[in-house]
């Protein structure tokens, strides 16, 4: 832009004022936001007479009664506009994001607090507001000639312009706008040996170098995983009996191959494996003990037959892509250094991570290995005992090089190369583990041989997960802190991956590998291999290590590039709706009573609570749904709401992290409540439940009111 004498004229950049600092603002291109008159929380049918016809959804923002609309960058302005103008809005603002600092939304409210300068009068101090735009709402108690103002419909500007420009009189002191940011706080689970698991998060200590954690916290503040989505932990056995996998609906379709039957419990004194593997994926978040990854999420153990013939791997993979499981992770691989894929076991990985979650693909996992080997290439070698391995030695692991699979290498404590973890060309990622010698299984033995060179303990913190319950696993008690190797490190991708899946359940299998790659941290480690020597710590141009792969995977990175990836459903002609203000009391929980309420059938859990079925006879195909609740309760974490539609789906709309908040007035659609897209795409005629359990004994409350709207 060109001044007056030609000169080039930079605008001015819109500033708020906070603690004596000033915070640049930029506006978000997608977003603005909307409130109404009156008081309380406006109902969806209202809140859809205020939309414009281009808004791709909506939510309420918590205790503020503004509607943030999403909405096309190109029609924007227009949209906004067309909000303002409706004669029920009583205010329409941009959304702001702090330059340099993303991560801080700011939403504006129709309020600015003002403070004059000591025995200004109040003739001359709303002289400066009413010109400014500004309305006295009240005194500010406690501060002196300080007022809260409402910004009127006529101002011509929003309230951090107005504020900017108020400051410029010499009689106020103070001009700032009521805005409202959101909560940075990381959420922590409270279990007990929480603190350990510093592979999830940690603030540094021992052992520990900045940022050789999955940055989980930040990722649990958006999802900490969807009942919807099931992980399969294909290993030895699964102790599910253990606390952190009883919570209702943790288990879906177990299965012991073995066996040939539904109970795939350990049952060899060395059947401690997937117990392990599992707790470090998905353990529940119950307040004692470890929490996974992704502890919202379901569980599927399958107990393998512990052969790799072409049967075993073939039921192995239908089994979990049949029976609705989005992850499966194998923590395991040939005991053979040079094991190619059969026609039959290359087939059936594909098969599943293509045709399986309705044709979008399991995301299926594997361990690179813990010989410090490579997956595929050729090692001189000499040194073992007994010269087990001797010359020009050829490795293929071939699971770990198929190209449908997410192949994982371990890194260290101290974001280092774990000292076993076979390295190449196949690596899609690492995970955080522990380091120790490299290794090799020994068939029919139970006997783990060392690696020639390294017979030590090498630097790195071990990993606590589940054991199996008392004295048989691998500690005396019910947990262990010495799991590792590439076997814990997979569980823990698998864990990312069904996050991922969580708050975008749209995804193809390779997409979400896509996902976990391109939001990987690129740890490095210059030091050689000090058993080999190799140098492979570094990236070549494509940013592949045949280390670490395209790095470590970062938790809080993968799901919000997964929420960007959300696709707005397609925009419905019509919107059935039915709405009720009667309360309805919740059930408290009370374990094995069902009594009278209605019971629903979900991965073989019986589900109780309060349940109300509402009946639609248009047969036209569900585009989008929106879900609006007010409940109050003693404990609002207490509670899960689900919604299932009439073929029997159920998507988990709100899980048990409300906390100890008693009041809940929310809106849930496809963009907050990700697992509504599983409801989409079918005939909208038929009885739907809304579903509300209490999963906690002690606490009560209310349904106050519901609204369900499907839009065809």
């Amino acid at each position: 832009m060109q001044g007056g004498n030609g000169e080039s004229v930079t605008p001015k950049q819109l500033s708020l004022q906070r603690g004596g600092e000033e915070l640049v603002l930029e506006k978000m291109a997608d977003r603005f936001t909307f409130r109404l008159k009156g008081d309380g929380v406006p109902s969806g049918a209202v809140i859809q007479k205020a939309l414009p016809a281009n808004a791709s959804n909506y939510q309420i923002l918590p205790r503020t009664n503004l509607v943030e609309v999403r909405i096309a960058p190109d029609k924007l302005e227009v949209g906004m506009q067309q909000t303002r103008t409706q004669e029920n809005v009583a205010f329409a603002s941009h959304v702001y994001q702090v330059q340099n600092n993303p991560g801080m939304v700011v939403y504006l409210t129709a309020e600015v607090t003002v403070q004059f300068a000591d025995n200004l009068e109040l003739g001359r101090c709303l002289d400066i507001t009413t010109t400014a735009g500004l309305e006295l709402l009240r005194a500010l108690e406690g501060i002196p000639n300080a007022f809260i103002f409402i910004v009127s419909r006529q101002a011509a500007a929003n309230p951090v312009k107005i504020a900017d420009s108020l400051m410029q009189f010499p009689e106020v002191l103070l001009a700032e706008p009521n805005v409202v940011v959101r909560s940075q706080q990381h959420y922590r689970p409270k279990d007990s040996l929480y603190p350990k698991q510093w592979y999830l998060y940690h603030n540094g200590g021992p052992g520990l170098t900045p940022g050789s954690h999955i940055d989980a916290e930040k990722a649990w503040d958006i999802t900490r995983g969807n009942r919807s989505v099931v992980v399969a932990i294909a290993d030895d056995s699964v102790d599910i009996n253990h606390p952190d996998f009883t919570a209702p609906g943790k288990i879906v379709a177990p299965k012991d191959l073995k066996n040939q039957d539904f109970s795939p419990l350990p049952e060899a004194e060395s059947d401690n494996h997937g117990t392990g593997c599992a707790g470090v994926a998905v353990a529940e978040e119950n307040g004692v003990g470890v929490v996974g990854v992704a502890p919202g999420c379901a569980l599927m153990p399958i107990r393998t037959t512990g052969f790799l013939d072409d049967e075993s791997i073939e039921e192995l993979f239908d089994w979990a892509a049949s029976k609705g499981a989005a992850v499966i992770s194998c923590s395991w691989g040939a005991s053979s250094p040079h094991f190619p894929l059969s026609l039959r076991q290359s087939a059936a990985i594909s098969r599943a991570a293509t045709t399986g979650r309705n044709g979008k693909g399991c995301v299926i996992v594997f361990a690179a290995g813990n010989a410090n080997r490579p997956t595929n290439g050729t090692i001189r070698e000499s040194g073992w005992p007994g010269d087990a391995l001797k010359g020009d030695t050829k490795w293929l692991a071939g699971f770990t090089v198929h190209p449908d699979v997410i192949t994982v290498a371990a890194a260290t404590s101290l974001s280092k190369k774990a000292a076993y973890s076979n390295w190449g060309k196949s690596i899609s990622v690492c995970a955080p583990s522990n380091n120790a010698p490299p290794g090799l299984w020994l068939p029919d033995t139970g006997y783990v041989m060392s690696a020639p060179q390294i017979t030590t303990f090498l630097a790195g913190q071990g990993v606590f997960t589940t054991d199996r319950l008392g004295a048989a696993g691998y500690d005396k008690s019910d947990y262990t802190g010495g799991f590792g190797g590439t076997s814990s490190a997979t569980p823990v991708v698998a864990g990312v991956a069904a996050l991922v899946l969580s708050v975008n359940p749209d995804l193809t299998a390779a997409q979400v590998k896509q996902i976990l790659q391109q939001t990987a941290d690129k740890i490095t480690d210059p030091d050689p291999d000090p058993q080999l020597g190799n140098r492979m710590g570094t990236y070549d141009t494509t940013g592949h290590s045949q280390w670490f792969g395209y790095g470590k995977v970062n938790a809080y990175k993968a799901v919000v590039m997964a929420r960007q990836m959300l696709v707005p459903p397609a925009a419905a002609q019509v919107w059935l709706q039915v709405r009720s203000q009667t309360g309805q009391a919740i059930p408290d929980y009370q374990p094995g009573t069902t009594g009278k309420f209605d019971l629903l059938f979900f991965g073989g859990s019986v589900l109780e609570g309060l349940v109300v079925n509402v009946a639609f006879s248009d047969s036209r195909t569900v585009k989008d749904i929106r879900l609006s609740v007010n409940i109050t309760h003693e404990f609002l974490g207490d509670l899960e709401i689900s919604l299932i539609a009439p073929n029997g789906k159920v998507a988990l709309v709100q899980g048990r992290t409300l906390g100890s908040q008693t009041r809940l007035q929310r809106s849930y659609g496809v963009d907050n409540a990700p697992a509504l897209k599983l409801l989409l795409n079918q005939a909208a005629r038929g009885t739907w439940k809304l579903q509300v359990c209490d999963r906690a004994p002690a606490d009560t409350g209310t349904l106050n009111g519901w609204e369900l709207a499907i839009g065809v």
